[in-house]
């Protein structure tokens, strides 16, 4: 089992930033993919950005591309999202999710990837 604990969040004005962590615990990750889905109120859950665990190689949603940075640490088993040039329609509950495993590229934005999942930590930016 993995155990996934978010942290960061808060309240930040439009044009801030905020850097969320994600702290795995349990299984050790050899390979995979970590990353980050939100879910506005009335919407569903979507895609943010993931990190594979071995390459490094990143994906984003368009929505986020050129202002937020996924990364990770190895020692720590931890991985962050940087989120800069916030608007008010960043405003979410972020989930960090992780699959456990090797992962075709073109699937790891889908949610039903995921196995792991995070408690979600609320990130709201006013106007």
């Amino acid at each position: 089992q993995v155990q996934l604990v978010e942290s960061g969040g808060g309240l930040v004005q439009a044009g801030g930033s905020l850097r969320l962590s994600c702290a795995a615990s349990g299984r050790t990750f050899s390979s995979g993919v970590m990353g980050w889905f939100r879910q506005a109120p009335g919407k569903e859950r979507a895609f943010v950005a993931t990190i594979t665990w071995s390459a490094r190689t990143t994906y984003y949603a368009d929505s986020v591309k050129g202002r937020f940075t996924i990364s990770r640490d190895n020692a720590k088993n931890t991985v962050y999202l940087q989120m800069n040039s916030l608007n008010p329609e960043d405003t979410a509950v972020y989930y960090c999710a992780a699959h456990l495993g090797s992962v075709l590229s073109f699937l790891v934005t889908k949610i039903d990837v995921y196995n792991y999942w995070g408690q979600g930590t609320q990130v709201t930016v006013s106007s």
